[in-house]
C-alpha cells in the first residue's frame, strides 16, 4: 500500500511538472504580455519604457531561462509574483483560495449526496413518473450553462424575489460574534453553491440510477430479499454499497471540474474567489498569476485521483486483492 502511494506521488508529481511546462509554453505563445497590458491601461507609452519593464521583470530573457528560473522558483514553494497586483502569487492565492474551497467542496457534497439519493430512488421503480423526472432532470442540469443558470437564479432569487444576497460572501458591517459570521457566509454561499451543485447532481442521480440498477439485478440482492431481509437494508446496506463505486470515482474526477465551475460561479456572484482573480490576471497578462492558478488546479485533480483510488481499495476487496 505505501509502495503504491509512493508510486502515485511520484508519477503525481512529474504530471504536475508536466503541465506547468506545458501551460508555460501556451502562454508564452499568446500574443502581448503584462507590460503591453499596462501600457495600454496608461494610456500608451514609448519602446524606451517598455524594453525598462521588459528588463525589470525578466521578459527579455529567452524562454526557456524564463522557464529554468520559474521551475526553480517551483521547486521551492515560490509560484512568483504578480505583475500587477504587486504581490506574491502564494499570498493572492491564499487569500482566495478558502471561498472557491468552500464554494467547490459544499456543492460537491451536496450533489454527491443528493444525486446519488435521487439515483436509488429513480432506480427502485425504474418505469415510474419519478425516475423519468430524475432522467429529464438530468439531461436539462448536464445540458443547462452553468453561468446562464447562475444568472437566472441570480435574477429570479436575489432581483425579483430579494430572499437571497445577490453579491458577496459578507455583509457590511460584518456581524458581531463568530456564529453569526460563519451563518451570514452560509447565507451569501446559498445561491452559488446551489448553482453549481445543480449542474454535478444531475450527473450523479443519472450515474447511481444506471449503476443501482444493474446492481439490483445481481444474484446476491435476490438472495438478500430470499432470506427475508427488509426492502431498505437490501437496497441501503447491500446495494448502495457497490453501487457507489462509479459515484467514488466520478467525484474523484470531477473535483478538478467542479473547482473550474466555480471560476465561472464565483464572477456571476461576484465572490472574492480564485475565479475573479484569474479572469482579471488574463485579462491584465499576468502570467504568474495565471501559472499559478493552474498549477494549483492541477496539483487539486492529481491529488483528488490519489484519493480516489485509496478510497476505492477501502470499498472493493477486489482492487485491493491486486494491487
Amino acid at each position: 500500500m505505501k509502495i503504491a502511494i509512493f508510486q502515485r506521488l511520484i508519477l503525481g508529481f512529474f504530471l504536475i511538472l508536466a503541465v506547468i511546462v506545458l501551460n508555460f509554453f501556451l502562454l508564452q505563445a499568446a500574443p502581448g504580455d503584462v507590460v503591453d497590458a499596462m501600457l495600454a491601461e496608461a494610456g500608451g507609452g514609448d519602446p524606451d519604457m517598455a524594453a525598462r519593464l521588459r528588463t525589470l521583470y525578466g521578459l527579455d530573457d529567452p524562454v526557456y531561462i524564463q522557464l529554468i528560473k520559474y521551475l526553480g522558483r517551483v521547486l521551492v514553494g515560490d509560484l512568483g509574483y504578480s505583475f500587477y497586483y504587486d504581490e506574491p502569487v502564494l499570498t493572492l492565492l491564499m487569500q482566495r483560495l478558502p471561498t472557491t474551497l468552500l464554494l467547490s467542496l459544499s456543492a460537491l457534497v451536496i450533489a454527491v449526496l443528493l444525486g446519488t439519493l435521487l439515483g436509488v430512488y429513480a432506480a427502485i421503480k425504474p418505469n415510474g413518473i419519478f425516475s423519468n423526472f430524475v432522467t429529464v432532470f438530468s439531461l436539462l442540469g448536464y445540458a443547462t450553462p452553468v453561468f446562464w443558470l447562475g444568472m437566472i437564479i441570480l435574477l429570479v432569487f436575489a432581483l425579483h424575489l430579494p430572499i437571497f444576497p445577490a453579491f458577496g460572501i459578507r455583509s457590511f458591517p460584518e456581524p458581531e460574534t463568530a456564529i453569526e459570521r460563519m451563518l451570514d457566509v452560509a447565507y451569501h454561499l446559498v445561491l452559488p453553491t446551489f448553482t453549481l451543485a445543480i449542474l454535478y447532481l444531475a450527473n450523479y442521480s443519472r450515474i447511481s440510477r444506471a449503476a443501482m440498477m444493474d446492481v439490483l439485478g445481481a444474484d446476491y440482492i435476490r438472495t438478500a430479499r430470499t432470506k427475508g431481509l427488509s426492502e431498505r437494508m437490501v437496497i441501503f446496506k447491500h446495494a448502495l454499497k457497490n453501487a457507489a463505486l462509479p459515484v467514488v470515482t466520478l467525484a474523484g474526477l470531477q473535483l478538478a471540474q467542479v473547482f473550474s465551475g466555480a471560476v465561472l460561479v464565483e464572477t456571476v456572484f461576484s465572490l472574492p474567489g480564485v475565479g475573479p482573480l484569474l479572469y482579471e490576471s488574463i485579462v491584465r497578462r499576468d502570467f504568474p498569476v495565471i501559472l499559478g492558478v493552474l498549477f494549483g488546479a492541477a496539483s487539486t485533480t492529481i491529488i483528488a485521483n490519489i484519493i480516489t483510488d485509496l478510497i476505492y481499495k477501502k470499498m472493493d476487496p477486489r482492487i485491493r486483492s491486486i494491487t
